[in-house]
């Protein structure tokens, strides 16, 4: 894979510091190193173009896997420009080494204020993109609240989120969703693995860097037994931690209870856990009343796409005293004499106080990203507004592609069990 670079002065880009580079495009080739998939994907894509014309906006976590999805969107010939998706979630040196390896116009800065956030989704806007790569979908909310004339530019969307397909939902409920949007997160080769595997391990990496805390006999509490609460929950039983969780769906409940964890409501695991982990994508799941009887000392962080699901200013109210005591780790000192350590700002742990997920499980769901990016172009004008899933074979191609790279292979039907399979459906 190669592509030629351009001149800084040649583009528009708002990062930290260009000298950083360096340090960036040796990160970006190790993590390359986990990500095969995605790289038979540039390879193919920097031969046929499929994106030649297509003006495309990525608003994503600007990390050393996202770094590949940028090239090969590039490789296949795509005018495209790349913001970040959550302020604490960039990775300067890498967002340094697209622009100055890669020719990839970046406005993206670690600890950017919402002020900066929103004027990024603006400047993105002002490319007048065909497509949207989104993750949590704020680009995608501001076009159609506040730039109607621009859609007719748009091709349509990919998603990657549960929080941002949950909007998607809402938007096409009120009328409003008038153009395609790829369900990225929903693909199996995303959820199974990004969201359990990726989310599961680097929920815990974030807790670990920002705390050098022992799990291992503590009592951790996750909010929400989606894919993500599962992966969370397992690898934290896995360390040896004693796991409850907390759910308001009942299917979702009885599976966390089969699969050997606790279940009760947050209001009885507050006084019993040591580390809380929020990853539901709802608002103020921890709240006043939760903060009030916990332990001293209780650890509290979130890993869903919003920084909304810990109930942060009503903890500010009860304190006393803020104050870091650790990177990305602050303690809140409450009126009853107790505190609580938030990390991450209540963002995403796993971005704010570690890299993220493993390149290996973004590998897959980044080939989504950029298969669902080319589908969206190859059908154009013959997709209807709605949420599409991503073609079953697609699924199974990348699946496919990942196991190839493993050095694993599976079993083939032989021609007498696809005659028996037909047979079912054809009646005899």
């Amino acid at each position: 894979m190669t592509v030629t670079p351009v001149r800084p002065t040649e583009l528009k880009y708002e990062v930290k510091d260009l000298a950083l580079a360096p340090k960036g495009k040796q990160r970006i080739e190790w993590a390359g190193r986990e990500m095969p998939v995605l790289r038979q994907i540039q390879d193919r894509f920097a031969a046929e173009k499929p994106l030649a014309g297509i003006r495309l906006v990525a608003c994503c976590h600007v990390t050393t896997e996202t770094a590949h999805l940028a090239i090969a969107l590039k490789n296949g010939g795509a005018d495209a420009l790349l913001i970040a998706s959550n302020p604490l979630s960039t990775q300067d040196d890498v967002a340094a080494s697209l622009v100055a390896d890669y020719g990839i116009p970046v406005f993206a800065q670690k600890g950017e204020d919402n002020e900066t956030y929103h004027r990024h989704v603006e400047i993105a806007l002002d490319h007048r993109p065909n497509i949207i790569i989104d993750d949590g979908c704020d680009v995608v909310a501001t076009l159609v609240k506040e730039r109607q004339p621009q859609l007719a530019d748009l091709i349509g969307t990919t998603e990657e989120t549960t929080t941002g397909i949950v909007r998607l939902q809402a938007m096409f409920k009120a009328g409003v969703l008038t153009f395609p949007a790829m369900n990225v997160n929903d693909a199996d080769t995303k959820h199974f693995f990004d969201n359990r595997y990726g989310t599961g391990q680097s929920t815990l990496d974030g807790i670990i860097r920002a705390t050098n805390i022992l799990l291992a006999g503590k009592t951790l509490v996750v909010a929400g037994y989606g894919w993500c609460g599962k992966g969370t929950a397992l690898r934290a039983r896995g360390m040896g931690a004693n796991v409850i969780v907390t759910e308001i769906d009942p299917v979702k409940a009885i599976e966390a209870v089969m699969d050997g964890f606790r279940v009760m409501p947050m209001a009885e695991a507050a006084p019993l856990g040591d580390i809380f982990v929020t990853v539901t994508g709802n608002k103020h799941v921890i709240r006043s009343e939760h903060f009030a009887v916990m332990k001293d000392g209780a650890i509290v962080c979130n890993s869903g796409h919003f920084d909304i699901e810990i109930d942060l200013k009503a903890l500010g109210a009860e304190a006393t005293e803020v104050k870091e005591v650790r990177g990305f780790t602050e303690q809140y000192r409450l009126r009853n004499g107790k505190s609580v350590i938030v990390l991450g700002e209540g963002r995403l742990v796993n971005l704010a106080a570690a890299e993220g997920h493993p390149s290996a499980v973004m590998d897959m769901s980044f080939a989504n990203q950029a298969l669902a990016a080319e589908y969206l172009v190859k059908h154009k004008g013959s997709l209807q507004p709605g949420i599409h899933s991503i073609p079953t074979e697609v699924d199974k191609e990348i699946a496919r592609l990942k196991l190839q790279a493993m050095g694993i292979q599976i079993d083939s039907l032989t021609p007498e069990q696809v005659e028996y399979i037909n047979s079912w459906t054809s009646g005899t």
